[in-house]
This record gives C-alpha cells, structure tokens and sequence, in this order.
C-alpha cells in the first residue's frame, strides 16, 4: 500500500475524513470523560500533532494523535499512574498557562479495519516519533493499550506487561511494535482510564445482562468491569503500560 502521510495542521480540510474514518474500537471505551472531553480538542489545539494517512485514493486508512506536555513541570518529573487520562490534563493545563512542553505523548494510533495487519501501526509510530524529533524533542511517551490483554481480563497486568517471547521482545503484540521501535517499558500506569456508568448504559454498550454483582468479563475489556446492581452502577479502570521512546 502506498502512503502519503500529513498532518492536520497542513490539511486542515481533511479533518472531517479523519473523524469519519471507521475503526474498531469498543464502544465503552469511548465513554472516558477526560477523553470525551479533550480528544477531540487535539486537532484544533494541536493540528501539528494530528497525523494522518491517506492511501492511493486519497481514502483516509489511519492517523496518530499526540500532544505535548511538560513532564518536569514541578511536581510532575514521573510518568503518571493515570496514564491516558493524565497526561491529556497536563497537556491543556500547559497549553492554557503557556507551560513550555518538553515531551510529546502518543495518545492513539487508529487504522481503519480494511488496512489492519498491513504494517501501518508501526509505519504510523515511526512517523509520530519522527514529527517529535523533528520539533526538537529528544523523547516520545506511550500509554500504551496492550492489544491482546483482553484476551486475559484476569491476568495481572504487571505480569502480563512483562512477559516476553523467546527473542526477548514482549508477548504482547503492540508492545511489541514499541519496542522494536526502540521504546522500553517505564511502569505501568493502573488508572489510565475511567468509565463509570449506569447498569442501562453498560447493557446498551454492550448487550451484556450487568445483573449480578462482581466482575463481568466484557469482550475488549483489559480487566473486568465491576458490577454493583444495588447502585445502579458499573465502573471499568482500564490500565495501561507506559513506554518511553529515546529519540
């Protein structure tokens, strides 16, 4: 597939493609309200950290959001056990007191369903980390979702984050696109998001009877979603494992 890779801030016109490209995210875990709230602000706020894909056709198959932030602001200096949520408050509260940035943060690298298993992740991931460089950064950060640890709701995720394949790289698949990029784990970030609703809600997302009360295994889900009937609520807190990227 042939690529022509751009950024928001040099098409501007193309954003409307860029939010209608389909992907294959779960529903609920569009439902964070710090994402609800801030990434949608990225391509208006941050266009030179909007990246997006365009194929022979000029079809929009895949972007890569980013923002900058200052992690050695005082009281900061560490990647956040907050994650996602975190570092997008830390980069609009920089942005709106006219903190210098001194990190850029992936936030997400969506491909569109047709295109998956083509390699663009990673041709995405290389791409972000070269528009950082090319800012004059010396690091890129990554909350990063690992892809298949849904498959093991149950496992740990400091086990899982950790466990490795024979060569040495991670077991996980998109940690593992990190770390050939060069990226090595940092810690793991155990409230990365939040997503807390009513039982109603949780039924619509995802078809699921959210009846009973403990843990219900939802598909796409990192860890159980907590189920509490008597209140009417369920809260799923997605972990995530940062990776720090030397540029």
């Amino acid at each position: 597939m042939e690529l022509k890779i751009s950024s928001i801030a040099e098409h501007p016109e193309m954003l409307d493609s860029l939010f209608d490209m389909p992907d294959t995210w779960p529903e609920f875990t569009t439902q964070d309200p710090v994402g609800n709230a801030h990434y949608g602000r990225i391509p208006e706020e941050f266009p030179e950290y909007v990246l997006f894909a365009q194929d022979e056709r000029g079809e929009v198959v895949a972007h890569a959001f980013s923002v900058p932030f200052a992690l050695g602001a005082e009281g900061r200096g560490e990647l956040p056990a907050r994650g996602w949520d975190q570092v997008l408050l830390w980069a609009f509260s920089d942005r709106r007191r006219g903190v210098t940035p001194d990190t850029v943060s992936a936030i997400s690298i969506v491909i569109a369903p047709h295109a998956q298993g083509k390699g663009l992740s990673r041709i995405m991931l290389k791409a972000m980390r070269e528009s950082a460089r090319a800012k004059g950064f010396t690091e890129v950060v990554a909350p990063v979702r690992p892809n298949a640890k849904h498959r093991e709701p149950h496992t740990p995720i400091e086990e899982y984050a950790h466990r490795v394949r024979e060569d040495g790289l991670p077991y996980d698949p998109w940690l593992r696109v990190h770390a050939r990029a060069g990226a090595r784990i940092e810690r793991i970030a155990p409230v990365s998001m939040t997503v807390a609703a009513s039982l109603a809600e949780w039924r619509r997302w995802t078809g699921l009877p959210f009846d009973a009360e403990g843990d219900v295994e939802v598909p796409g889900a990192l860890v159980p979603v907590r189920c509490e009937p008597a209140r009417d609520h369920a809260v799923y807190v997605e972990p995530n494992v940062w990776m720090r990227h030397p540029l």
